[in-house]
C-alpha cells in the first residue's frame, strides 16, 4: 500500500451496531474500509477499500476527516444480495422476524412472482402496509426509504424507482407511528450526506444548502473485481428531472421529518449531532439570504414544490411559504444555544414575525375581503395605500363570486405586484393550519370552507390538490398545453389521496377529526379496489389518472398516516407546531402598528456566519 494512504479497518458487526439495525448473526468480522471515487461522473456515496489521506467519509454513525467524497459505496456479492440482506437482517435469538411474513423487498422490487399483495391480507390497512413495506429501498443492508411507486405491470419506470424527499415524508410518519424508527433515522442521515455532495448544471452550481429531490441505490461492478458489486447512492438535484427545476420543498420537509423524529421517538441525539446541526444551518442560510425582493415570502420558479410542472405557481406560491414557515419554526426548536447561531435565530425570528404577518393579512380571502377587493382604488402612490399590490378588480374570476361560500375562507395560491391567484390550493391551506401559519380563526375557517365545498373538493376521492382547473386558452397559455396537465388532471385539477393525511393532522389539531374520518371512509370505498392510484381524474374523481402509477407509495403512507392519527389523535403533537406568546405579540404590534415604515439610512447589522 502506498505511504500517501491511510486505511481505516472496522469490524463489520461493530459498524452497525450503533446504527439501530435487527442484530446480525455474525460467523466472522469481515474488514472495512473507505476509499475516495476517482470518477467526477459518479456522484453519491461510496464505501471502498481505502481511505486516502486528507480525504473523508460520513455515515450515519461515524465521521472521518478530510475532503468530501464523490459516492459511497458498499460491497456485496453480486449473485447473493437477497441472501445477504435475509440473513443478515433475521435476528440472532431465533426469534420470528416480520421479514419471514413478507416477501423481502430488494431495493422496492417485488420477489419474482410478482406478488404485490401478502398471502393473509384480511383488510385495506394490513394490505396497505404490506405494500408499504415492500416499498423499502435497502442500502448496505440497511432500510434508507422506499420508492415513489411499485407497479409491477408498468412499462415505463421514469424515476418512480427512486426515493423523494418529500414522497417519503408520509412513508416516514407512518413508521414513526407505528414504533419502526431506524428507517427514518437512516432516511435523515444519509440524505444529509448528499445535501453538500457537489451539483452542477450547465457550469452553473446552486446554493450548498440544496437537498437532493430523490435519490437512487445503484448496483455497479466493483472496479478491479468482475465478482463483486458495490451499491452507489446517486442523488439528483433537479440536473435530470423533467424541466429541470431545483426542489425548494426537500430541505424544507426534511426539517419538518427531523423535528418529527424528534419529537416521536424522545431521541435528541439525531438533531444535536454537529454535522444534523450544520445541515439545518446550511439549509436555513439558503432559505435566508438576501435578494432582491421587498417580501418576507420566499421567491421560486414554477414546478419547484409537489406541483414540479408548470403550472402558474412561479412567485411566491402558498405551498412553498407554508412548508417555509413550518420549517422555520422547528429549526428554531432544534439549533443548538451557541455564539455562532445567535445571528441566525436572530434572522429567523424576524422573518417568521414578517412572513405571519404578510401571509395573514395579504393572502386571507374570504366574502369580505373579495368585496373590499371589488371596491379597490388602483395606481396608488403613497405609503398609506390601502391597495398595496395594485390589484385590479377586474381580476376577480367569475368562478369566485358563486363559489365563495358565506361561512369560511382559504388562503390564495400566490400573491405579486398587480397578480392575485385566486385559486384554493390545498396543501398550503392544510399546512397553514397544521403550521399556525393561519391564526386560530382563519384555521377553522379554512376547515369550514371545506365543508361547505365539499362536492368540489372532495367529491368521490379526496382531495383536489387545486380548485378550479385551468381551461381552454388559460391552459394553453399557463402550462404551455401540457398533456399530463389537462383540466381536471394531475395537478390540474386531479384528486390526490396522499393529502388524506395533511387533512387529517389538521383536523384533529383544530378538534374536528370528523372530517378526516368522513374523507378516509370514503376514500376506503375504492383506493385498494382501485389499486391505489397516484391520483385521480374528472371533476368528480371518477376516473383513475390517465398517467397516473398504480400501487403510488404515498397514496399508501399517506392514508395510513391518516388511519394511525385518527386512532390515536394525540400523536398529531408530533407534526403540528403552536403560536408562542413571543411571536404572537410581535404579530399584533405589526398590527396595531401605523403602516407607514420609517425611513432613512439603515444601521449596518453583523450578518450571521453558518
Amino acid at each position: 500500500m502506498a505511504a500517501s494512504e491511510t486505511v481505516l479497518r472496522l469490524p463489520l458487526g461493530s459498524l452497525f451496531s450503533s446504527c439501530h439495525l435487527p442484530s446480525f448473526s455474525l460467523n466472522s468480522t469481515p474488514l472495512l474500509s473507505f476509499k475516495p471515487s476517482s470518477s467526477r461522473k459518479r456522484r453519491g456515496l461510496r464505501c471502498t477499500n481505502t481511505l486516502a489521506r486528507g480525504d473523508t467519509f460520513q455515515s450515519p454513525d461515524c465521521v472521518f476527516k478530510g475532503k468530501k467524497l464523490q459516492s459511497t459505496r458498499c460491497r456485496c456479492q453480486r449473485n447473493d444480495v437477497e441472501e445477504d440482506i435475509r440473513s443478515n437482517l433475521l435476528p440472532s435469538d431465533g426469534l420470528k422476524s416480520d421479514l419471514d411474513e413478507m416477501p423481502l423487498p430488494v431495493n422496492g422490487n417485488l420477489s419474482s412472482n410478482g406478488s404485490t399483495q401478502s398471502a393473509g391480507t384480511n383488510s385495506i390497512e394490513d394490505e396497505a402496509w404490506d405494500l408499504l413495506r415492500q416499498s423499502i429501498v435497502y442500502y448496505c443492508g440497511s432500510p434508507i426509504g422506499t420508492i415513489a411507486a411499485n407497479d409491477p405491470n408498468s412499462t415505463s419506470v421514469l424515476n418512480y424507482d427512486q426515493v423523494f424527499i418529500r414522497d417519503f415524508i408520509p412513508s416516514g410518519i407512518a413508521f414513526l407511528l407505528k414504533g419502526e424508527y431506524d428507517i427514518v433515522r437512516n432516511f435523515i442521515l444519509y440524505t444529509l450526506q448528499l445535501q453538500s455532495w457537489e451539483k452542477t448544471m450547465d457550469c452553473h452550481s446552486p446554493g450548498q444548502g440544496l437537498m437532493p429531490a430523490s435519490f437512487k441505490v445503484k448496483t455497479v461492478p466493483l472496479d478491479g473485481d468482475d465478482s463483486l458489486t458495490e451499491e452507489v447512492l446517486d442523488p439528483d438535484f433537479g440536473e435530470a428531472a423533467i424541466g429541470r427545476v431545483a426542489p425548494v420543498d426537500s430541505g424544507l420537509w426534511w426539517i419538518i421529518l427531523l423535528r418529527a423524529y424528534g419529537k416521536c421517538t424522545g431521541d435528541v441525539s439525531v438533531q444535536e449531532r454537529v454535522d444534523v446541526q450544520t445541515g439545518i444551518k446550511m439549509i436555513l442560510k439558503l432559505c435566508l439570504a438576501d435578494g432582491f425582493d421587498m417580501f418576507p415570502t420566499l421567491l421560486v420558479t414554477d414546478g419547484s414544490c409537489m406541483i414540479d410542472r408548470r403550472m402558474g405557481i412561479h412567485g411566491h406560491p402558498l405551498e412553498i411559504q407554508a412548508l417555509f414557515y413550518s420549517a422555520l419554526v422547528c429549526a428554531r426548536e432544534m439549533l443548538t444555544p451557541e455564539d455562532g447561531s445567535a445571528d441566525l435565530i436572530r434572522a429567523l425570528n424576524n422573518r417568521l414575525v414578517a412572513l405571519s404577518f404578510h401571509i395573514r393579512e395579504y393572502y386571507w380571502l374570504d366574502m369580505k375581503k373579495i368585496n373590499e377587493i371589488y371596491r379597490y382604488q388602483t395606481e396608488e402612490y403613497s405609503y398609506d395605500a390601502v391597495n398595496k399590490f395594485n390589484i385590479y378588480p377586474d381580476q376577480i374570476p367569475s368562478w369566485l363570486v358563486d363559489f365563495m361560500p358565506n361561512r369560511g375562507g382559504y388562503l390564495i395560491g400566490n400573491l405579486q405586484p398587480a397578480h392575485m391567484d385566486f385559486r384554493f390550493f390545498s396543501l398550503g391551506n392544510l399546512w397553514s393550519i397544521v403550521s399556525s401559519l393561519a391564526t386560530n380563526d382563519q384555521s377553522h375557517a379554512i376547515l369550514d370552507f371545506v365543508e361547505a365545498k365539499w362536492a368540489e373538493l372532495v367529491a368521490d376521492m379526496p382531495f383536489k390538490i387545486c380548485y378550479p382547473a385551468m381551461e381552454g386558452e388559460e391552459w394553453r397559455i399557463i402550462t404551455g398545453s401540457d398533456p399530463k396537465n389537462t383540466p381536471w388532471s394531475y395537478h390540474n385539477g386531479g384528486s390526490w389521496p396522499t393529502l388524506l393525511w395533511q387533512l387529517t393532522v389538521a383536523s384533529i389539531k383544530m378538534g374536528r377529526p370528523e372530517i378526516a374520518e368522513k374523507a378516509v371512509e370514503l376514500a376506503e370505498r375504492r383506493i385498494a379496489i382501485d389499486k391505489w392510484p397516484e391520483y385521480y381524474d374528472t371533476k368528480r374523481a371518477r376516473f383513475i389518472g390517465k398517467q397516473a402509477r398504480l400501487y403510488q407509495t404515498w397514496s399508501i403512507a399517506g392514508y395510513l398516516v391518516a388511519k394511525l392519527l385518527l386512532a390515536n389523535p394525540s400523536a398529531a403533537k408530533f407534526l403540528t407546531s403552536e403560536e408562542d406568546s413571543d411571536l404572537r405579540n410581535a404579530f399584533s404590534c405589526m398590527i396595531s402598528a401605523n403602516p407607514r415604515r420609517t425611513r432613512g439610512r439603515k444601521k449596518t447589522q453583523q450578518p450571521f456566519i453558518v
